[in-house]
């Protein structure tokens, strides 16, 4: 076969094949940007959650490129009947082979979807409590107060409790105050009740409570429950401590420790 027939049957046709399949590549490539640039455009301006929006568009760009692949293997004269067969039968051997990584892929879309938390919530899942960085398809970020990263897979997360401190604009700050039962119990009250009163970031509504919870082995115990913004929840608990220690200590009321008394059988230690 000579060169002439060489091009003909082989370089040409195979050429124009070659050039076309990279055509479709190119331009299905861009034309899989403009449509997910579209969609992310469309789903921000409905209001949607961010997270939740680059995580349809990522899914959406993977899917339609696909296609574009396809395409463009069919152009080749690549039988894509096959090969489609062949990515169901690979899809199915690594589905069997990552069944945990499927797991947190599914609890990452009912993450996402449903959403018990956002991006910037405080959250407790899975025995970790921090910020809420960011919610990929298979794993949460948090952040710590203390600032350390932690990476919590999706499916331990939805698998368990989920604390979410952010979700509600107030909180209740439940602390227990406790005095010795020789000190005068209304004046401690009266205490409990000015600190919390003068606080200005505790809430009028709903109305704090300060009172008489139990009368414990070694303490007499006060519940002080006051309401407040959640971000100021740290504050008023830590602030609150410290006036408490600080007025008790003043007014000579005291705050016990665990202790026993023991009482001896006279006669008994006689014999």
């Amino acid at each position: 076969m000579d060169m002439n027939s060489v091009l003909d049957v082989y370089i040409l046709p195979w050429g124009i094949k070659i050039a076309l399949a990279l055509a479709i590549f190119i331009v299905g490539r861009a034309l899989v940007s403009s449509v997910v640039g579209v969609a992310d455009k469309f789903m921000r301006g409905r209001g949607m959650d961010d997270i939740l929006v680059k995580f349809l568009c990522s899914i959406l760009r993977w899917v339609l490129l696909l296609f574009v692949v396809i395409a463009a293997l069919s152009q080749l004269g690549i039988d894509t009947t096959s090969l489609v067969a062949l990515l169901g039968a690979a899809g199915l051997a690594i589905g069997l082979s990552l069944q945990s990584s499927l797991s947190n892929f599914a609890s990452g879309v009912m993450l996402i979807i449903f959403r018990p938390f956002t991006k910037g919530h405080f959250v407790e899942v899975a025995g970790t409590s921090g910020s809420v960085d960011a919610i990929s398809i298979f794993t949460t970020t948090l952040t710590t107060p203390d600032n350390k990263e932690v990476i919590v897979p999706n499916g331990a997360v939805l698998g368990n409790n989920i604390v979410n401190y952010s979700a509600r604009p107030t909180r209740r700050v439940d602390m227990v105050f406790g005095i010795g039962y020789d000190d005068d119990l209304k004046k401690a009250k009266e205490i409990l009740e000015a600190i919390v009163a003068a606080d200005e970031r505790v809430l009028a509504e709903p109305a704090p409570v300060v009172a008489l919870g139990e009368l414990a082995d070694s303490s007499v115990n006060f519940l002080v429950r006051p309401w407040v913004n959640a971000e100021d929840y740290w504050g008023v608990l830590w602030d609150t401590t410290e006036a408490v220690k600080l007025k008790f200590d003043e007014s000579g009321i005291s705050i016990p420790y665990p202790q026993m008394d023991i009482h001896m059988d006279q006669a008994n230690s006689a014999d």
